[in-house]
């Protein structure tokens, strides 16, 4: 096991990268010498209602119709060997208004579908956008990690229109032990999952396809140069959570201190009991504060990080404007 050395706090890098980490998911899925990976993937993740035979890597990068107009960037876009696209997606920290941005990540592979100067040719191809989350997805179905959404007709629930489709894979929500895994998803988010941890790889795992992955996600196998760019990103993502973290402890404690000022100055227990809450209460205001002035955060990014609800962080929005 590597360590990374630095004049910041060391963190510990295992025997094989984190497949959910910028350089990771390039490095085991974004490139044609590793293309069998992503197309097995995607294969056990269809679970046979559709068969991906093969992929063409597409340019990540989407100029809007317009000069001048609005680009999206995606972590991996590919084409299948029918026409269908798919999009792949992976997001760490929960963001606001992700659905929103699968949405409109789709919507542009729909756009750029059709020729210029055939606006009436409609005829599209499929598009799939795969979203690899570390976090969980609003309003999603308890105890399912892996969630499909369609356009739907609302009375029947029946499937209106078969060639778009969101997958959202939520990674914390799967709990499964090696000596559980049943199925070629289970397997694939139990790697994505746990890669980096792993010290040795799992008898469950002894496959062709698994063994070529974990081959080329073993840290002894990074070239100097790559095993920088690893390092980098993963103390990228280290400050990320180092920063949530920090600011959930300073609002805390800042609530924890004024309570117990309060309830002293009351001298009595209704007044202590009164003062924690309020406390309490503070406190949650000022970690609201510091992600909204300090991480930029938007209302729904806030209330799930400091467990509040989105009429609370509203407020404090407001007051820090007057």
């Amino acid at each position: 096991m590597r360590k990374i050395t630095s004049h910041k706090p060391k963190i510990e890098i295992g025997d094989y990268i984190d497949p959910l980490s910028d350089f990771g998911f390039k490095r085991l899925f974004g490139s044609e010498p590793v293309k069998e990976l992503l197309i097995d993937f995607l294969n056990e993740l269809f679970q046979g209602r559709k068969v991906v035979k093969d992929l063409t890597y597409d340019n990540n990068e989407k100029q809007g119709p317009l000069a001048g107009s609005r680009k999206a960037i995606f972590d991996l876009t590919c084409t299948g060997a029918e026409g269908e696209q798919f999009i792949i997606e992976v997001q760490r920290i929960r963001q606001g208004y992700f659905k929103d941005r699968a949405i409109y990540y789709s919507s542009r592979l729909i756009h750029d579908q059709v020729p210029q100067g055939k606006l009436w040719d409609y005829s599209l191809k499929e598009v799939y956008f795969i979203g690899l989350m570390d976090f969980f997805l609003e309003d999603s179905i308890p105890g399912e990690y892996l969630q499909r959404v369609h356009l739907a007709y609302e009375n029947s629930g029946k499937v209106f229109y078969k060639k778009l489709e969101w997958i959202f894979i939520e990674i914390p929500k799967f709990v499964k032990s090696e000596q559980e895994l049943r199925t070629g998803i289970d397997k694939w988010v139990f790697v994505l999952k746990n890669m980096s941890r792993l010290e040795k790889i799992p008898a469950i795992l002894n496959s062709r396809i698994f063994m070529k992955l974990f081959n080329i996600a073993s840290v002894s196998n990074l070239s100097k140069k790559d095993f920088m760019k690893y390092e980098k990103d993963m103390m990228a993502i280290w400050d990320e959570y180092a920063i949530k973290k920090t600011l959930l402890e300073e609002g805390r404690e800042e609530g924890r201190q004024l309570g117990i000022k309060e309830g002293i100055e009351e001298g009595i227990k209704e007044g202590i009991k009164e003062g924690r809450k309020e406390g309490r209460e503070e406190g949650k205001a000022q970690v609201v504060k510091n992600l909204i002035l300090k991480m930029a955060m938007t209302d729904s990014q806030a209330a799930d990080i400091a467990e509040v609800s989105v009429a609370f962080v509203r407020k404090i929005r407001q007051d820090l404007k007057k």
